[in-house]
């Protein structure tokens, strides 16, 4: 099935003998650019984690590393790439940072290397479980 350029395969059941397969990555949804009633911050994204409801489930997530990957529409080989040899990808990922929790229903701030596009609203990214504090 093609959708934005990309081909995705349909997933294969896992025999018995296979163990499960973990993520080791949280999911999350980009809700836009922090903001008052008339300007906005681009500097600064707003995250809705999967699963946190209530503002003391988000100090577990802070300082947890946040990538946005997305496909792009060039491929180019990128620094590590290179370096181990590889081919040139079309996928590419901006990280960032979770800094702090936004009002009381479990949504976080989160600063990135570079401000992510206005087209990632509403798209997914994944909050990495590290760097650990436990």
């Amino acid at each position: 099935r093609h959708v934005c350029g990309l081909l995705f395969q349909p997933r294969q059941k896992q025999s018995a003998n296979m163990p499960e397969t973990q993520r080791l990555y949280s999911k999350a949804k980009v809700l836009g650019y922090r903001r008052s009633m008339h300007a906005q911050t681009p500097t600064s994204a707003l995250l809705k984690i999967e699963g946190l409801t209530t503002r003391k489930d988000t100090n577990f997530y802070m300082g947890k590393r946040v990538a946005y990957v997305y496909a792009a529409s060039k491929e180019a080989a990128g620094a590590c790439r290179k370096r181990e040899g590889r081919g040139k990808s079309a996928v590419r990922v901006i990280w960032g940072r979770i800094t702090h929790a936004h009002g009381n229903t479990g949504t976080v701030r989160a600063q990135f290397r570079s401000n992510l596009p206005p087209v990632s609203f509403g798209a997914s990214a994944r909050v990495m479980l590290y760097p650990s504090r436990i």
